[in-house]
């Protein structure tokens, strides 16, 4: 009876304190549990703070690269004011709507002797300084190569390429500026960290000076039923200089354009050539042009010229400037020649 009362109560005690060791097990867990869950909530309430919008300096400071430039079409004119009050002593409004005599109508039965001339006007002799006057005036500046340029500007004349002085091939005005200046080129602009702040489009700059040269082609025509000879010019056309895009260096010259000179006559006889000798009046281009007051050495013709080549591409003639203008001079004596042939004294 007492080992089994001994039996009984040992198991009420393991079972007391198995009961004890679970309870205290629990609420260690639940505590833990608690503090851990108090010390997540706190760590992250710590942590997190408002964000702070960032700012790219790199996307401020390099500025996108601009679209494509539009082409300027326009020409390098020199943009003058009129003047408000009358610039001159005397009445000239009437001269500036003067008017060329229409040419006298050649037949080509008449026509006894034809050839065709190109010549060369170098603006750098003393004869031809008037195409470099550089005055301004109430109809613009006064330069040949400005004349010519407003009259393209104001679409008031057709011009043709260069590749024929046939007059066959029309250009626009792009075309010209093209030619003159290139395609425009975007360069980008640092500043003083190096990086990209804008984009500037830069083109050349065309100096009208530079424009000293120009070609006439014209042909000579005797005409019998007249008697006599007549100089007809058919073409002008400016000279540019050419040079390399890398070294800058003259390469030699070509041609910009060609107007038809019949087109240009009303234009030309709107504008005065300046005479420093003449104290009385002026002459118009168109009168210059028609007294031949100017001169050119001929570079090209059609006389005894099977080949169709300049006076420099002759052989023997390449690089010798003295036997060209010999050449030229020869070509003009047979003119005269054939001229004075005609009449018997």
């Amino acid at each position: 009876m007492k080992k089994r009362f001994f039996k009984y109560f040992l198991l009420a005690v393991c079972l007391g304190l198995f009961v004890n060791v679970a309870e205290a097990q629990k609420k260690r867990t639940s505590t833990k549990r608690a503090s851990t869950r108090k010390t997540a909530s706190s760590k992250t309430k710590a942590n997190i703070q408002p964000t702070v919008p960032q700012i790219d300096t790199v996307a401020v400071v390099a500025a996108p690269p601009p679209p494509p430039p539009k082409f300027n079409d326009s020409l390098p004119i020199k943009t003058v004011k009129k003047s408000l009050r009358p610039d001159e002593a005397v009445e000239t409004t009437m001269l500036k709507d003067r008017t060329p005599l229409p040419y006298e109508n050649l037949r080509a039965d008449d026509a006894m002797y034809r050839h065709k001339i190109w010549r060369e006007i170098d603006t750098r002799e003393k004869i031809n300084l008037p195409f470099r006057y550089s005055a301004d005036e109430n109809n613009g500046n006064q330069r040949f190569i400005s004349i010519l340029f407003k009259a393209i500007q104001d679409s008031a004349v057709t011009v043709f390429d260069e590749v024929d002085d046939r007059f066959t091939t029309p250009m626009t005005k792009e075309d010209i500026v093209r030619k003159l200046t290139g395609e425009p080129v975007i360069v980008p602009i640092y500043d003083a960290d190096g990086n990209v702040s804008r984009y500037d489009t830069l083109s050349k700059d065309i100096v009208l000076d530079s424009f000293y040269k120009f070609r006439v082609k014209e042909e000579v025509i005797f005409d019998k039923e007249s008697s006599r000879l007549f100089w007809r010019i058919l073409g002008i056309a400016p000279v540019m200089n050419v040079y390399t895009a890398q070294t800058n260096q003259f390469v030699g010259t070509r041609e910009l354009f060609w107007v038809y000179y019949p087109d240009m006559r009303p234009i030309f006889s709107k504008y005065d050539v300046y005479n420093g000798k003449n104290y009385g009046a002026r002459m118009s281009w168109e009168d210059l042009f028609e007294s031949r007051m100017f001169y050119g050495r001929i570079i090209k013709s059609t006389i005894d010229n099977p080949y169709d080549r300049f006076i420099d591409q002759y052989p023997g003639l390449k690089d010798k400037g003295i036997l060209q203008l010999l050449e030229g001079e020869n070509i003009k004596e047979k003119i005269f020649n054939y001229e004075q042939d005609l009449w018997a004294y």
